[in-house]
C-alpha cells in the first residue's frame, strides 16, 4: 500500500471510501464528522440511523454510501476520546484495522482517512499519527492507496516524521 499525505480538504478528495471519525452514535457531529455530514447530505446521516440504529462502539466502524461526497463510500469509525480517559492504544489502532477490513469488503482500493482521534478527542499528534501509519503498514488489504488528508499543518508534520 502507498500512503500519501495531502492538506486538502477531505470533503473535496475524489476516492473510493471516506474514512470518517465519527461519534459512537453515527448521527453527526463536530470536526471532520460534521463536514463529511454537511458535504455528504442528508442521505449519510439517514442510512446511519438505518443500518446501525445504536451506533458502534469505540474502536469500531461501519459504513454508508457517499452522498454527494466525491466517493462510493464512507467508513465511519469510532475513535477513543483522550480526553475522556480512552487511552489504550489498541483502540485507535481497531479504527484503522476495522476501516481497512471494511475497505476489502467493499472493494476498495483507494482510501481517504483523517487522523482519527488527533482533533477534538484530543490524542497526541505525533502517538496518533504514529499509530495510524504503522497499522496501515502493517496490514494485509487490497486497498492500493491511502492518502491521509491533514489540514492542520502540526498533524501534517507527525506524519511525515511517522512516515520516516
Amino acid at each position: 500500500m502507498q500512503i500519501e499525505l495531502s492538506t486538502a480538504d477531505i470533503t473535496t478528495v475524489p476516492t473510493d471510501a471516506i474514512v470518517n471519525a465519527a461519534h459512537h452514535a453515527l448521527r453527526g457531529g463536530g470536526g471532520v464528522d460534521g463536514a463529511i455530514h454537511r458535504a455528504g447530505g442528508p442521505s449519510i446521516l439517514a442510512e446511519c440511523i438505518e443500518r446501525y440504529p445504536n451506533g458502534v462502539p469505540t474502536g469500531e466502524a461501519g459504513w454508508t454510501t457517499a452522498g454527494d461526497l466525491p466517493a462510493q463510500y464512507v467508513i465511519h469509525v469510532v475513535g477513543p476520546n483522550y480526553t475522556a480517559g480512552q487511552r489504550d492504544p489498541e483502540l485507535l489502532e481497531s479504527c484503522y484495522r476495522n476501516a481497512l477490513r471494511l475497505a476489502d469488503e467493499l472493494g476498495v482500493r483507494r482510501l481517504t482517512l483523517p487522523a482519527v482521534s488527533a482533533g477534538i478527542y484530543g490524542w497526541p499528534k505525533q502517538s496518533a499519527a504514529d499509530i495510524a501509519v504503522r497499522t496501515l503498514q502493517e496490514a494485509t488489504t487490497a486497498v492500493t492507496l491511502a492518502t491521509f488528508c491533514l489540514v492542520e499543518p502540526r498533524l501534517y508534520t507527525a506524519f511525515s516524521k511517522a512516515l520516516g
